[in-house]
């Protein structure tokens, strides 16, 4: 998938995944470097949220192994896990708590420290300026999508795994999220994601497709 480097940054080898009785994919293997995107397609239970899943270190693969810098992630899970970033499909706001408030939680989750005017500026450059006092559970599911998306301009990291992310959103928010992902990349991150759209990160990005299909060998 992409050109042979002696150490790239994400690696997968030989990857198999089983749920129950029905294996999703045998034998996967993909790398990534700084600057490059992988857009993960397929249809609906062909194993796309499953791999992403177990790149993040969140799921076993049933065969096969993930690398970060040449290192088995499973040898250094805290080094991993402060480098990639993960937002899955399903928004995980808490309804009571406000977008600040949510945002304040889940960085704490993470270990930092943001101040409260870097969220405030990261909810405005989201478009959620007016919404960012209001407690989730009347917010919209674009903007909650939004909200959580607040997380990839507030957590330093270099790998972004992004399951979905354009779910929910509307035309200029694609727009903005698009920007956003551009952006990322040239600064030399890595991106992961899948998404029922193909993405348009520009012509002058590094982007491989990933098909998927139900039981690929």
């Amino acid at each position: 998938m992409t050109a042979a480097t002696q150490t790239p940054m994400l690696a997968a080898r030989n990857l198999s995944c089983v749920r129950g009785t029905q294996t999703l994919f045998t034998d996967l293997s993909l790398q990534l470097d700084a600057g490059q995107w992988l857009y993960l397609q397929g249809e609906n239970g062909a194993g796309k949220t499953s791999l992403l899943r177990i790149l993040a270190g969140l799921a076993l693969p049933a065969a096969g192994s993930v690398h970060w810098q040449a290192q088995p992630i499973s040898n250094q899970r805290s080094e991993y896990h402060a480098d990639m970033l993960y937002l899955g499909h399903h928004a995980s706001l808490k309804e009571d708590l406000t977008l600040t408030e949510n945002l304040r939680s889940l960085i704490a989750m993470d270990g930092l420290k943001v101040s409260d005017a870097a969220i405030q500026d990261a909810l405005t450059r989201m478009g959620l300026a007016k919404r960012q006092h209001l407690p989730a559970r009347v917010l919209s599911a674009g903007q909650k999508r939004r909200g959580l998306l607040v997380r990839l301009l507030l957590r330093p990291a270099k790998l972004w795994l992004l399951d979905e992310p354009f779910n929910a959103l509307d035309a200029n928010a694609i727009v903005d999220l698009q920007e956003c992902l551009k952006a990322h990349l040239k600064d030399g991150g890595m991106i992961v994601l899948t998404s029922h759209q193909t993405p348009d990160l520009g012509s002058d990005t590094a982007g491989f497709v990933l098909s998927l299909s139900r039981g690929r060998a």
